[in-house]
């Protein structure tokens, strides 16, 4: 999309052409696109309009009711920060004390007009033309124009004087083609001049991937891991100020409504109401190692932001859990333990692996339907559910693992 496409979508007809797409996203391309041309409206703008309202259904997810009002990219919308991560961004940079706050980087603005939503004036950066005018689009549909504006231009650039702190979520995907990039170095902005932010603004949050190496974090800073309803889905370095604690994992939950619901209901110039966000975080030095020992009654499988945030042994002490390999996250314990931070199951039976002796088990448990977890095998688990030639009434887990270093697997069942 260009800035004349973008331009004929704000227009009576485009927002038209919006309502039309809407009603007929999630259906057959063709036959929609079909429908629009047949209802008169251009074909320019009729495929223009029909991905709008494609990438907004599947934004909803990250969005929630604000999504009908919104305008997407591809590349924009997989960066984007998920409403309940945003917010509780904001909330935590208001409470300490941060009233003006540049995003170098805004992309379509999410994190942005979290900010703006907690009363914090910000000046959003993006070096792309077609995406900083949907941030500023997006900030007019949301009633928050006077505290967010965008300005086209290096984020390099800025003077980050003008305010108190800094968020900065650098881009990870090659312009054009979209393809993920690893090496931070090839980062835009640059990753010298992202964590070089820190040293000139004392309030800098930079948002980074999940798989962040740890050797890259900047000494001082604080490293969090979020995760939201058990998937990781994003990390961030608190700088200067902010940070508190080495290393923390926060888990959130939230409900989900259906994108039907919320793309057809809402209006787009009503205020979102509060979703009931439950979180959890748990926090420590993330150098600390956890105690080897034999596997136990229960085995509980750590979320995936406490693996990354490398606070497995915090966990474990929390649980009075042992690891069974030093290298693998799963804990060991004689009891259930009630946190937050772990799934746990019952182990029935434990075995060195063997596809004869595990389909033997199985078939004399009647198991016929499995859930099969893994950490430190090599093993696919859909081409050992076929292996396996199920059969029967019963259900059971299965962990696929290493025991002092040798295949195992563990026979489970959930506990409630």
């Amino acid at each position: 999309m260009d800035l004349d496409q973008f331009a004929a979508l704000r227009t009576p007809e485009g927002s038209a052409a919006l309502d039309a797409a809407t009603e007929r996203a999630g259906g057959d391309p063709l036959a929609a696109a079909g429908a629009l041309r047949s209802a008169g409206i251009p074909a320019g703008l009729a495929a223009a309009a029909l991905t709008q309202a494609e990438l907004r259904r599947r934004a909803v997810g990250k969005f929630g009711p604000e999504v009908t009002g919104m305008f997407l990219t591809r590349p924009g919308l997989e960066q984007a920060t998920r409403r309940v991560v945003a917010d509780r961004r904001a909330d935590r940079l208001r409470a300490a004390g941060v009233r003006t706050l540049a995003d170098l980087g805004c992309g379509l603005g999410a994190d942005a007009l979290a900010a703006a939503r907690a009363g914090i004036r910000v000046y959003g950066v993006e070096a792309d033309p077609v995406t900083a005018a949907m941030a500023a689009a997006n900030a007019e549909a949301a009633g928050l124009a006077d505290a967010f504006t965008v300005e086209c231009g290096d984020a390099t650039a800025f003077d980050v004087g003008r305010v108190d702190a800094v968020f900065c979520d650098p881009a990870r995907r090659r312009a054009g083609t979209g393809r993920r990039i690893f090496d931070p170095n090839a980062y835009s902005p640059p990753w010298d001049f992202v964590t070089g932010l820190a040293e000139r603004v004392p309030h800098t949050v930079v948002k980074v991937a999940p798989g962040l190496d740890h050797a890259l974090i900047p000494a001082g800073a604080e490293a969090e891991w979020v995760s939201v309803a058990g998937d990781l889905v994003e990390a961030a370095l608190w700088c200067g100020r902010l940070a508190e604690v080495p290393r923390r994992a926060t888990l959130l939950r939230e409900p989900s409504p259906t994108a039907a619901t919320l793309l057809r209901e809402p209006s787009p110039t009503a205020p979102a109401a509060a979703a009931p966000v439950v979180h959890h975080q748990l926090t420590g030095s993330g150098t600390v190692e956890a105690t080897v020992g034999p596997v136990r009654r229960y085995v509980h499988d750590p979320d995936p932001a406490v693996v990354r945030a490398h606070l497995v042994a915090e966990l474990a002490d929390a649980i009075d859990a042992t690891l069974a390999d030093p290298s693998i996250a799963y804990l060991y314990a004689d009891a259930p333990g009630a946190t937050p931070f772990a799934r746990c199951l019952e182990v029935t039976d434990v075995l060195p692996f063997s596809l004869k002796r595990l389909r033997a088990l199985l078939r004399e448990r009647r198991v016929g339907r499995v859930e099969i977890l893994k950490r430190g095998s090599a093993l696919e688990p859909e081409k050992l559910r076929r292996d396996l030639r199920l059969a029967g009434s019963e259900a059971a887990s299965l962990v696929l693992t290493r025991v002092a270093g040798a295949p195992t697997v563990l026979l489970c069942r959930p506990v409630g």
